[in-house]
């Protein structure tokens, strides 16, 4: 069966802590997927170990059946926007622009074509009016909205973003998931690291939950359920057809 990625047995540890241990899993291409787990389950440091940002103990990842040195220009990634230096002197054009250098071979820059492409990117997002404001001046959801710009630059076929919507206005929250449902009509596929629970259903094809170890992961109906969401959160859930809650 073609998945778009295959995890197998992936572990990290940190001085001998593990904080992600022994995950495996599977999901076609084209969907967008929701990754839950309560604080410190190990969701962000699963998305860098995939993208090989920090050593892994053990596992093995493929994207498309391919090892991601041969597929890294297509995969993009959102980090939390809190590890981003926001006083940075580049401009919002020159953020989006980034997306287009993976393609570009050694010593090339970026085209006329490359910058017109970047400012469709823009508009795509709305931010277009934007584009001489320095990233910094922007707010929270803007700045979500620009990054998401540079990786529609990339034209990446897999994107992972680490909580997007934390510090973001409702409607770029709204703006940004629309954006994200329409790249997986197009066939993109999509990881989200997501903690308002109130909203996974309305967001996500598929989930994945974790606490260190992976509890679930599939469709949302038969991952979000009260069962499910009490071993991972480790409390009492209500049932979850009846009742969502936020915890």
């Amino acid at each position: 069966m073609d998945y778009g990625i295959s995890v197998e047995n992936l572990s990290v540890s940190y001085d001998g802590r593990t904080v992600v241990e022994d995950v495996s899993f599977t999901f076609r291409k084209g969907k967008l997927i929701g990754i839950i787990g309560p604080n410190g389950a190990g969701k962000s440091t699963l998305i860098k170990a995939i993208l090989s940002l920090i050593p892994r103990d053990h596992g093995k990842v493929s994207f498309n059946g391919k090892d991601m040195r041969n597929i890294r220009k297509r995969i993009a990634y959102l980090q939390q926007r809190s590890d981003i230096d926001w006083d940075f002197p580049i401009l919002v054009k020159d953020v989006v622009l980034l997306g287009s250098y993976p393609k570009l071979g050694l010593f090339r820059r970026p085209s006329k074509k490359d910058r017109e492409f970047a400012m469709a990117c823009l508009n795509k997002v709305g931010m277009a009016e934007f584009s001489d404001q320095q990233i910094g001046r922007l707010s929270g959801g803007q700045q979500q909205r620009v990054f998401l710009a540079r990786a529609l630059a990339q034209r990446a076929d897999f994107l992972f973003l680490d909580e997007p919507f934390v510090g973001v206005d409702i409607a770029s929250e709204k703006e940004i998931i629309k954006i994200l449902k329409e790249l997986r009509t197009e066939g993109k596929t999509i990881f989200v690291v997501h903690h308002d629970l109130t909203k996974v259903k309305d967001y996500f094809d598929q989930l994945l939950l974790m606490n260190k170890r992976l509890i679930a992961y599939g469709h949302v109906e038969d991952v979000y359920t009260a069962e499910h969401m009490s071993v991972a959160y480790n409390i009492q859930f209500p049932d979850l057809r009846e009742k969502e809650a936020e915890y």
